[in-house]
């Protein structure tokens, strides 16, 4: 045991602000920290969200409903900015109470339902447009796995990984070789199995490509953390070529853009309102 070593106290004391980039906005209790409305705007669909890789992958299903010609999924998107604290105001605790996004509330019916975490977005929506996930029983089956597989996983990735390799304000060798030993495992699950496939679900793209790639597949081409060299990205080749062949998606491109706030300003668009926007309301323009 060296000097370093933390030993536990019997009852453990929330000390504000311990370092990390996500410090500020992290404390051990739930519910709101202050009152505020969440705006609503004109279409059925109402998402409040951040593009991070668990908002990217609504925006990307609802980006490409629209292109499958299925006008009811236009949606108005409102950015909640989780540096500042958005995800603790009274209106969207009433949504998540997990204070997590991306949430959705779905007007079109009534009462109107609140939808959190992102899978269950997902799946949700999959299932009221019938888009986007297999119809026969077996490939729901296969669809589900891989995106609860994706749900179980991605924590590793982010909250294990991301955390101590980009984001902790000191860098250790065990948290750091703990999570890319698994991190790595689970491209390799990942590179078996798209060896023969596709996509995740075969021939069919599916919410399970669109849940999995914003974490694995934007990690693999070196958008992710930074890591791409770090963890021999290149040697995951069936990853890479799947990973590669979904960027090229004009849906995912527009996806990728709702709600960002970081990046080239003409691939920002901190709220959406409208198709017309992606075109009119960028960064870059206004």
């Amino acid at each position: 045991m060296t000097e370093t070593t933390y030993i536990p106290p019997k009852v453990w004391q929330w000390q504000a602000g311990n370092g990390g980039k996500f410090a500020n906005i992290n404390r051990p209790v739930a519910g709101p920290t202050h009152d505020k409305e969440l705006p609503v705007g004109k279409h059925p669909l109402q998402l409040y969200s951040l593009a991070t890789p668990n908002g990217v992958k609504v925006t990307i299903l609802l980006e490409e409903l629209l292109a499958a010609g299925i006008s009811a999924a236009e949606y108005d998107a409102w950015l909640i900015n989780i540096m500042e604290g958005d995800q603790f105001g009274s209106g969207f605790v009433e949504v998540n109470p997990n204070s997590k996004i991306p949430a959705l509330m779905d007007h079109s019916v009534n009462p109107p339902q609140r939808l959190f975490e992102s899978g269950s977005i997902l799946m949700y929506l999959a299932e009221k447009f019938n888009a986007f996930i297999p119809a026969d029983a077996a490939g729901r089956a296969e669809c589900f796995n891989w995106l609860f597989w994706q749900m179980g996983s991605a924590p590793i990735l982010g909250g294990g990984f991301g955390h101590f390799y980009a984001y902790a304000p000191e860098k250790y060798q065990y948290p750091i070789d703990r999570y890319t030993m698994e991190i790595k495992r689970q491209l390799d699950v990942l590179n078996r199995h798209l060896a023969d496939k596709e996509f995740i679900c075969g021939d069919e793209y599916s919410i399970a490509d669109m849940a999995i790639w914003p974490w694995y597949g934007v990690l693999v081409r070196g958008g992710l953390y930074d890591a791409a060299e770090f963890i021999e990205a290149h040697t995951y080749t069936h990853v890479l070529r799947w990973a590669n062949t979904i960027a090229e998606r004009p849906a995912v491109q527009r996806g990728r853009m709702v709600n960002r706030t970081w990046g080239e300003p003409h691939e920002q668009l901190h709220e959406r309102h409208d198709a017309s926007d992606f075109l009119l309301k960028t960064a870059d323009k206004v």
